[in-house]
């Protein structure tokens, strides 16, 4: 790992450099001056330090230039590393020298309350903010740990294509556009059915990269474009898939609080909640989870003739809405998994159970702290007649799954897989308020800008 270049150093790796010269590169994320002396708060994308100017040790030049200085302006600097508890950091630079790179006109975001219509509108300037910052490596962090989970336990990175001809997860969510002479293409709602081509050839595989969803949501949770790893295993049946679940989630949050203890703190997340996430994880069905809920008069949410009706108690078939599945959640202080789920209200490729076939072999993982859905994922149809069956009810085009169909032509096993968002898993590692602050760009029904 790099930790500098010969030219200049990085803020993160300055612990290894006290009493020595240094030169750093960044920008000003704030600065105050008196005097004969000017202290720079400089970020440089891997932390942040003071930075003291003291007139007597620089030229005219380089104080002046200090002087000068506007929130966000880029420069670079060279001084010695010195230890200073009371300093951010418990380090800081007495400069030398200072040069000015840009000067930055009058930044928008100040230290003022800005609205949430205002900084979303500015998140390119925003995402500099030490909030923002620190969730955007936690992000990183914890895509990392994905990737190591995966290819430190045998899986291997299949690439699943993003324009497809048909659905996975139903058609009323599709982004669709015109393929050429070909017809109609759609946005992929999810790699998982040519992940499941992949692991009939390599056993152990998962797809990693954007999904599409055109959903007409604005909740704090939904994203129209969203980041989605989803792992396909060959011979797993749903309790190795549940199994596999809860390791990836046990190691993604463990990894965060080895690697983000500065980006927690920075986020006042209280820590002591993620380190009771540890295995094994409660799993109830989905029938348990309904007697619970009509035990505790928890009502079905619907909309009939334009009207919001509460029903009770809770119908069995019926989905769970976030009001049913935080109530559920009030009880653990760790994620949960609710299986086998109704037939008719999940997704035509999912194993249906062969002791109620009422139900399928189904799965979704509960984050506690109001997180929501995690992972979603099943055992699938491994029966060519069955899994046709299915695309007939549910009116799907034949044509268009016949590629689909061949995987249980030839060499059919039982097989398994899940999706997990990335986003929902970071906004619940990091506190975050709203979904929209946990991937650099984000894209809802009613923001395609910045």
């Amino acid at each position: 790992m790099l930790s500098s270049y010969k030219s200049f150093h990085y803020i993160e790796d300055i612990h290894k450099y006290v009493g020595e010269e240094v030169t750093l590169r960044g920008w000003v994320y704030n600065l105050t001056g008196k005097g004969k002396l000017q202290f720079i708060m400089l970020r440089d994308g891997t932390g942040v330090i003071q930075c003291v100017v003291f007139k007597a040790n620089v030229s005219e030049e380089a104080f002046e230039n200090a002087k000068s200085l506007t929130q966000e302006s880029s420069l670079s600097l060279t001084g010695k590393v010195v230890s200073n508890e009371k300093a951010p950091g418990g380090f800081e630079i007495d400069v030398t020298n200072l040069q000015i790179i840009q000067l930055a006109q009058e930044y928008p975001i100040t230290p003022k309350d800005h609205g949430d219509s205002f900084l979303i509108e500015h998140r390119h300037l925003w995402l500099r903010s030490s909030r923002q910052h620190a969730i955007m490596r936690v992000r990183a962090a914890v895509m990392k740990a994905i990737r190591d989970f995966f290819d430190g336990n045998g899986f291997k990175l299949m690439d699943s294509p993003i324009l497809t001809p048909n659905a996975c997860e139903g058609t009323s969510t599709l982004f669709e556009t015109e393929y050429f002479d070909l017809g109609k293409a759609y946005l992929s709602q999810s790699g998982q059915l040519y992940a499941e081509a992949t692991a009939l050839a390599l056993g152990k595989v998962y797809t990693f990269g954007p999904a599409f969803r055109a959903e007409r949501s604005k909740t704090r949770k939904h994203l129209t474009e969203f980041w989605m790893v989803e792992p396909e295993m060959a011979f797993f049946d749903l309790n190795d898939d549940m199994d596999l679940a809860e390791d990836l989630v046990e190691y993604i949050v463990q990894y965060c609080l080895k690697t983000c203890q500065k980006e927690l703190q920075t986020l006042e997340r209280d820590t002591t909640k993620l380190e009771k996430v540890r295995r094994p994880f409660h799993r109830m069905s989905y029938s348990d989870a309904v007697d619970w809920l009509v035990e505790n008069k928890i009502p079905l949410n619907k909309k009939i003739d334009g009207k919001d009706v509460e029903i009770l108690p809770f119908p069995w078939g019926e989905d769970f809405g976030s009001p049913q599945e935080e109530a559920i959640m009030e009880q653990f202080d760790k994620p949960m998994i609710i299986h086998r789920y109704p037939t008719e209200i999940k997704a035509f490729y999912m194993k249906r159970d062969p002791i109620n076939p009422k139900v399928v072999l189904a799965m979704d993982m509960l984050g506690p702290e109001r997180a929501g859905e995690l992972i979603g994922g099943s055992q699938r149809e491994d029966n060519f007649d069955l899994l046709l069956e299915r695309i007939k009810h549910e009116d799907l085009p034949e044509d268009e799954f016949k590629w689909y169909l061949d995987l249980r032509r030839y060499g059919s096993v039982p097989h398994s897989g899940f999706g997990l968002g990335v986003e929902r898993t970071v906004k619940w590692i990091t506190g975050a308020t709203h979904i929209r602050e946990v991937i650099p760009f984000p894209r809802m029904i009613y923001r395609i800008t910045p």
